[in-house]
């Protein structure tokens, strides 16, 4: 197998170059944020967590570079449906592995000794592939438009639900970004309004009804818990130990310009400073500046990916990156938006730059194949393309 650099970057070249950075950034964030984790777990070794997160980086690559050279886009529609079956079984022996085992906290992983991932990251992929092979498979009338909506809301909704037991954040940001998909595949706007009608209502009514559910119904407690948290204070706010507090500080000492590289001094005191609150720390050590910049490479990712979108000459390769990109920038203004303090906490990493083993690696799988579509682009566009005719002399013209 010959992996060609020249090939490779015949994908978008700036979408590589926006990964690159998110690189750089998670590397020197992760550094700074874990020295509290690497004196807990690592016998003080500051270094380790560095090392393991540079692997899953160039492992996260690899995986990139065998998508855009090794797999065909038409390859992700076959095996959409077998891939969502392993996704549901995933998702239900996490639950059932937290139900028989009192020692796990949480049904969000699955354990299988050798590994373990969240069912919820894989369940991103795979319901946007099979969403994608549905919406684009019935576009050539109204009447197929709406036996695609009944069949994503459907399998999307089975899964979701599943999600929600454990990971309601995840359920959400999926359950929107399919909810956008499907407006952009030209599903009528009133069936959206009457699903996203009747999902609000759900959330509500398990905000209300949280108190008097059992223990066993799953993170609606934590859900209902955070939302208060959010509107009303909490209650631990006076003490300043709660996560949001310590992200709200790091933020005012890091002012416009930040404290410098590896200068982070809350993230000594915060739990998930590595992870769900990141992005509180590189504004901490960057400032405003940095922050903004971050933020401006997820736009970037945007606006590429809706490039990649236009230039495609098929429904299929064009649905799949739209939901892709759609997830990876919506989870990332989310834990923005967390860290900074404008919503609830919800446990989101920021994709490719949060510390993670196999949540790096499902993203990588995501990035790829957004870059192989736009390789894919690339090469249609050259076949396309007629070859150019230039006027040749006669043979009694003198050149």
């Amino acid at each position: 197998m010959n992996l060609s650099l020249g090939k490779i970057l015949k994908g978008d070249r700036i979408l590589w170059v926006v990964l690159v950075f998110l690189s750089l950034t998670s590397l020197l964030i992760v550094f700074s944020a874990t020295g509290r984790l690497a004196y807990r777990e690592a016998g003080g070794n500051t270094f380790y967590y560095l090392g393991r997160q540079l692997i899953f980086l160039m492992a996260g690559f690899g995986l990139i570079a065998f998508l855009v050279n090794v797999i065909p886009v038409k390859f992700y529609t076959y095996i959409a449906p077998l891939l969502l079956m392993i996704t549901i079984g995933a998702l239900l022996a996490a639950i059932a592995q937290y139900k028989l085992s009192s020692g796990k906290a949480t049904p969000r992983s699955l354990d299988l000794g050798f590994l373990s991932f969240q069912p919820a990251e894989l369940a991103k992929i795979s319901l946007m592939m099979f969403v994608a092979k549905v919406l684009a498979k019935r576009q050539k009338s109204k009447e197929e438009l709406k036996k695609a909506f009944y069949w994503v809301m459907g399998v999307s909704g089975f899964v979701c639900s599943i999600i929600f037991y454990g990971d309601i954040s995840t359920a959400a940001l999926i359950f929107l970004c399919i909810m956008i998909l499907m407006l952009i595949a030209r599903i009528p706007a009133k069936y959206l309004l009457m699903t996203v009608g009747i999902g609000l209502l759900l959330l509500t009514l398990v905000y209300f009804t949280a108190d008097y559910l059992p223990a066993s119904a799953g993170r609606v407690h934590t859900f209902k818990e955070r939302i208060d948290d959010f509107i009303f204070g909490d209650d631990q706010a006076e003490l300043g130990t709660t996560q949001a507090d310590y992200a709200k500080l790091a933020i005012y000492q890091g002012g416009m310009l930040g404290k410098g590289p590896g200068r982070s001094e809350v993230s000594n005191y915060m739990e998930a400073a590595y992870n769900d609150f990141i992005f509180a720390i590189i504004i901490e050590e960057y400032g405003m500046v940095g922050g903004g910049a971050v933020a401006l490479l997820y736009l970037i990712l945007l606006y590429r990916g809706v490039v990649i979108v236009r230039r495609s000459n098929r429904t299929y390769p064009a649905f799949l990156t739209a939901g892709l990109v759609l997830l990876l920038v919506f989870q990332a203004i989310i834990n923005m938006a967390v860290s900074v303090g404008v919503a609830p906490v919800t446990g989101q990493p920021m994709p490719w730059v949060s510390m993670g083993g196999t949540s790096m690696l499902f993203t990588a799988f995501s990035f790829g194949a957004i870059l192989s579509v736009s390789y894919h682009n690339q090469r249609n566009k050259e076949v396309v393309e007629p070859p150019v005719m230039v006027d040749m002399p006669d043979e009694d013209e003198e050149l």
